[in-house]
C-alpha cells in the first residue's frame, strides 16, 4: 500500500505536470477525511505521508481553548479541549496550539482511494488553475493565439495549448464575425482572474490595444524602435485609425505600415475581419494631429478652443459628408485618436459662426465698456474676448494698437476695471443675502465661496444638493462635469446609509 501511494504521486505528478507535494496534501487529506468518516463524532484528524517510503501515521488532535461557551456554535468538544485541561499533561500548552495522540491508520483501500481520487482531481484543478495564472500574468496585455472550442451564446472559449483556455465574452467579440469550432483566431490578453470556476484568462477581439499589438507583429521597424505606435481608435469589424510616428527621420512611419503593396496593413485588416484601417501620420502640433486624423478628408481651416478642449474643424461642402463618415464615424474616430472635441462644419457653416461670436463680443464690448462700434470692432479684431483680457493686459500690448493712443487705452482699461469692480460687488451683495446650512458647509469637497453661491441658488443644505442633477450644478460658472457629480454623491451618501440601516 504504501508503495501504491507513491505510484499514485508519481503518475499523476507526471500527468498533469503537478508538484508532488500537492499530490501528497490531497492523499493526506483523503485518508483524514475516510478516517474521520469510520469514527464516531466530529473529530479533527491529521494525516503525515512519509515523501521517501509512502508510510504515514494517523494522529487525533484537540485545538487548545480557552474555555468552553454554551452560547458559541463554534465550540465542538470532539476537537476542542480547554487550556486548564490541557496543563495538566502539557504544562508549556497555550491557547491555539494542538494536542496530538497517535491513531490507528486506516489501510489505503478503495475507500480511501476513492475519496483520495475526488480530493486530488480537485487539488489538481486548482494547482492547474494556478499554474495557468502564474505563466499568463506576465503576458497580461499582449496578443494571445488560440484555437476556437467552443462557441456558446456569442462567447467563445479558445485553447491556447498546454491545458490553457481563454474566454472572449460576447462584447468583445468583433459584431458580424463568423466563427467556428477549429478556427485559429488572435485577441488581447486584458485579465488575468484566478477564479474557482470557469476561464481565467480574458481576450478581447474589439480593443484598440489589439490593432497596435498587430502591427507591432507585422512592421519589424515597431519591435526595433524605429516606429512608434502612439495610439488607435476603432469602429470594431468597420474602420479604426492608428497614429504612428517615426523615430529615425530616413524611415516613413505611415508607408512602412502600409507595407508593399499594402501587404502590412492588408494583414492586419484581415485579421479583423475586414476592418478598414487608415494609418495617421502623429504630430506634436495638436491642430495639425487632427487634420492628419480626418483623413481622407481635407481640413480648410480648424479653429482651437483650448478652454473647451476643443476644435472647429472646417471643411469644403463636396467634403463634408466624407469628413463626418457614416453614422458620424470618421469625426468620432479622429476624436477619440487625438483626445479633442471636434466640431464639423463647412467654410460658411464656420464663417457664420465666426462673425456671430464676433459680432457678440462687439456687442458685449459696446455695452460693457460704453464705446462705440468702431472702438469694439477694434478690441475684437486684435484678439481680445473678454473685460478681464482689456482690464489686465499688458499697457505696452494695447499701445501697439495703431488706433489707440495712451489716453485710449488707459480709458478703455479704466472702464473695464470699473466693470469688474461692479460685478464683484453685485456678487458679493447676492452671496450676503443668503446663508447655507452647516452641513453644507462641512460637506466634503465643498468650498465656502460654492456653499454660498449654491445657497444664493436656494440650496442650502445637503439634502437640497442631493435632489440636484448634474446639468443644473453645470450653470454655475466654472463647474465641470466630474465635479458636479462628485458633489451630489456625496450629497446623497447619508441617503445611502439610512437604506442600509433599514
Amino acid at each position: 500500500m504504501n508503495k501504491e501511494i507513491l505510484m499514485v504521486v508519481d503518475a499523476v505528478s507526471n500527468e498533469k505536470s503537478i508538484d508532488k507535494e500537492i499530490i501528497f496534501d490531497a492523499i493526506e487529506i483523503a485518508l483524514a477525511t475516510a478516517t474521520r468518516k469510520k469514527s464516531a463524532g466530529d473529530l479533527d484528524i491529521r494525516v503525515s505521508i512519509d515523501r521517501v517510503d509512502g508510510s504515514y501515521e494517523t494522529f487525533r488532535r484537540w485545538t487548545v481553548i480557552d474555555e468552553f461557551n454554551d452560547d458559541e456554535d463554534d465550540d465542538n468538544p470532539d476537537a476542542q479541549i480547554t487550556l486548564k485541561d490541557a496543563l495538566q499533561n502539557h504544562p508549556d500548552i497555550q491557547v491555539g496550539e494542538y494536542i496530538e495522540e497517535p491513531l490507528e491508520s486506516i489501510a489505503f483501500g478503495r475507500i480511501a482511494a476513492q475519496t483520495a481520487k475526488q480530493v486530488i482531481v480537485q487539488k489538481v484543478r486548482e494547482a492547474e488553475r494556478a499554474k495557468t495564472v502564474e505563466a499568463y500574468q506576465e503576458r497580461k496585455g499582449e496578443l494571445v493565439t488560440g484555437v476556437v472550442k467552443r462557441v456558446e451564446r456569442g462567447q467563445v472559449l479558445l485553447d491556447l495549448g498546454a491545458n490553457a483556455e481563454a474566454l472572449i465574452p460576447r462584447e468583445e467579440m468583433i459584431s458580424r464575425e463568423s466563427v467556428r469550432t477549429g478556427d485559429r483566431i488572435r485577441g488581447y490578453l486584458y485579465d488575468v482572474r484566478a477564479e474557482q470556476r470557469g476561464p481565467q484568462l480574458y481576450v478581447s477581439r474589439t480593443c484598440p490595444e489589439l490593432l497596435m499589438e498587430l502591427f507591432k507583429l507585422e512592421v519589424p521597424e515597431v519591435g526595433e524602435g524605429l516606429i512608434e505606435i502612439i495610439g488607435a481608435a476603432r469602429d470594431t469589424g468597420l474602420r479604426a485609425k492608428i497614429a504612428v510616428r517615426s523615430t529615425d527621420q530616413r524611415i516613413d512611419p505611415v508607408g512602412a505600415c502600409v507595407g508593399m503593396r499594402g501587404s502590412r496593413v492588408q494583414a492586419v485588416s484581415n485579421e479583423l475581419g475586414g476592418e478598414r484601417v487608415d494609418i495617421i501620420l502623429w504630430n506634436e502640433n495638436p491642430a495639425q494631429y487632427v487634420i492628419n486624423a480626418m483623413s481622407p478628408a481635407e481640413v480648410s481651416s480648424i479653429v482651437v478652443d483650448e478652454d473647451s478642449h476643443s476644435m472647429d474643424v472646417a471643411v469644403n461642402e463636396d467634403q463634408l459628408s466624407q469628413a463626418i463618415g457614416r453614422g458620424g464615424q470618421n469625426v468620432r474616430l479622429a476624436s477619440e485618436l487625438t483626445g479633442w472635441n471636434l466640431n464639423v462644419m463647412t467654410m460658411e457653416q464656420a464663417a457664420e459662426k465666426s462673425e456671430g461670436e464676433a459680432r457678440s463680443l462687439v456687442e458685449n464690448f459696446m455695452k460693457q465698456l460704453d464705446v462705440d462700434e468702431d472702438v469694439a470692432v477694434i478690441l475684437v479684431q486684435e484678439g481680445f474676448s473678454s473685460i478681464d483680457e482689456v482690464a489686465y493686459v499688458p499697457l505696452s500690448e494695447m499701445l501697439e494698437i495703431e488706433e489707440f493712443d495712451q489716453e485710449i487705452v488707459e480709458e478703455l482699461r479704466g472702464r473695464a476695471k470699473e466693470v469688474l469692480l461692479t460685478q464683484a460687488i453685485a456678487k458679493e451683495e447676492v452671496l450676503s443675502d443668503v446663508e447655507p446650512e452647516a452641513d453644507l458647509l462641512q460637506m466634503k469637497g465643498m468650498d465656502k465661496e460654492l456653499a454660498y453661491i449654491l445657497a444664493s441658488r436656494d440650496i442650502k443644505t445637503m439634502d437640497d444638493l442631493a435632489e440636484q442633477s448634474i446639468d443644473e450644478l453645470m450653470e454655475i460658472d466654472g463647474m465641470d462635469e466630474k465635479r458636479a457629480g462628485e458633489l451630489i454623491m456625496t450629497a446623497r451618501e447619508p441617503w445611502f446609509a439610512d437604506e442600509q440601516q433599514g
